[in-house]
């Protein structure tokens, strides 16, 4: 085996120490940078978040739109961050002309990547700008219904029936149909109860009105309504119709079912119910 001279250990121990000294030198010439880069990105970040408070305050004030609010404080936040960064690789030394460059070309790179997160970003813009529903409005949007939540950047959030969170990607409600039950502040709705063939249409129909003018909530202007709906092969549908706030929406409907089987039993109206003939053939031998 053979053995290292002792004078070229010492070389390489030389070698290796005017290395450590060279390098140990130049962290000490970049090391005020470094420690200013540090403070300054810590200061700034502090920094940030006061601005962000106090813009939030301001808008508070000044009552503007929840969508909106969340929406320029996230983009305010995140535009000041990137100027954070950019401030504190400049004390380090670096060019910023070869960062802005660098920073097109990783932009470029991303978005090719990220075609479905710039979607969604442009999908919350337009649905700031275009406003189809708002936070607290009750709408209905691919497959899911609830009340919104929150509108950020690239997602609108849900509050269904069952208190679940539900999160859409702002690209999807930009391009598809979006129901909105609040908006216009009233809804009308058709319930169909059945009667049986013969029955008073007219007695009927005064029996189910007095039911829905009863209920608190129900609008005179337009009146509600009784018609008949359609002729079944067994029964008559007869079609309830009001308008109520979207608020009592759901209390008058909910009323109206429970108790319109008892105000027409109880004048005498039949309720039809399913009938099977059955012949019974005997056969003797």
């Amino acid at each position: 085996m053979n053995e290292k001279p002792i004078f070229f250990i010492m070389t390489d121990l030389n070698n290796i120490s005017g290395l450590a000294d060279k390098y140990f030198s130049i962290f000490l010439d970049y090391l005020p940078s470094i420690i200013g880069a540090i403070v300054i990105f810590f200061i700034g970040l502090w920094v940030v978040k006061l601005l962000c408070i106090y813009l939030r305050k301001v808008f508070d004030k000044r009552d503007y739109d929840p969508a909106l609010k969340s929406f320029l404080l996230s983009i305010i936040g995140i535009s000041l961050k990137i100027i954070l960064v950019i401030i504190v690789i400049a004390q380090l030394g670096i060019q910023t002309s070869s960062l802005v460059a660098l920073f097109g070309a990783a932009g470029l790179a991303v978005g090719l990547a990220m075609q479905g997160a710039l979607a969604n970003f442009a999908g919350g813009v337009m649905l700031i700008i275009l406003k189809p529903f708002r936070v607290g409005d009750w709408v209905e949007v691919q497959g899911e219904s609830g009340t919104v939540s929150e509108i950020s950047i690239f997602y609108t959030s849900l509050i269904n029936g069952k208190n679940l969170r539900v999160v859409i990607p702002n690209g999807q409600l930009s391009n598809h149909k979006i129901i909105n039950y609040s908006v216009e502040g009233r809804r009308k709705d058709f319930i169909t109860v059945r009667v049986a063939y013969g029955t008073d249409i007219e007695k009927a129909r005064e029996v189910l009105l007095d039911l829905m003018k009863a209920q608190k909530g129900t609008f005179s202007d337009p009146a509600p309504q009784v018609v008949v709906g359609e002729l079944t092969h067994d029964c008559i549908n007869l079609s309830l119709r009001f308008v109520s706030s979207t608020a009592d929406f759901w209390t008058i409907h909910w009323a109206v079912l429970e108790h319109a089987e008892a105000r027409l039993t109880s004048a005498g109206i039949e309720l039809p119910y399913p009938q099977y003939k059955v012949d019974v053939i005997s056969r003797t031998n």
